[in-house]
């Protein structure tokens, strides 16, 4: 099951057309409906998630939660996906492309570290290149 959750109030989110993007996502991987999450927030939000479980006190565009474990239920959660609008709309000005195309690459980004992928210190940079190569593939570049 794929849940669009809206916290935050001050661009509107298209929650039907995200919910297609993921499905997109899910299919594109061959994974068997799995639980996932994608929240939009405000900075504060996030801010306050970023200062939780990564111990760095400011914003950031995109938090991904993996759990990609089977509960109790027997269903496959896969995780959360937590994006902030603010930061988006910011990049967005700043690559001079739309903010839904950024909510896109932001989507695929969080999705992508859901599965596994990483980008931190010391990973080899063929992840990263991965990583990027997935997310023109998806988003149709």
């Amino acid at each position: 099951m794929i849940e669009i959750i809206n916290r935050q109030k001050r661009h509107w989110i298209n929650k039907e057309k995200f919910h297609s993007f993921m499905k997109k996502l899910i299919e594109r991987f061959e994974l068997d409906d799995p639980e996932v999450n994608l929240t939009f927030v405000d900075d504060q939000e996030i801010h306050k998630l970023n200062q939780q479980y990564r111990n760095t006190d400011s914003p950031t565009d995109v938090l991904s939660f993996s759990m990609n474990e089977k509960g109790p239920d027997n269903k496959f959660y896969l995780g959360d996906i937590v994006i902030s609008v603010p930061q988006a709309y910011k990049q967005s000005k700043g690559k001079k492309h739309s903010l839904e195309k950024e909510l896109n690459l932001l989507t695929i980004h969080g999705f992508l570290h859901l599965l596994g992928y990483e980008h931190f210190k010391g990973i080899e940079k063929e992840e990263k290149r991965i990583m990027d190569l997935l997310k023109d593939e998806i988003n149709g570049n």
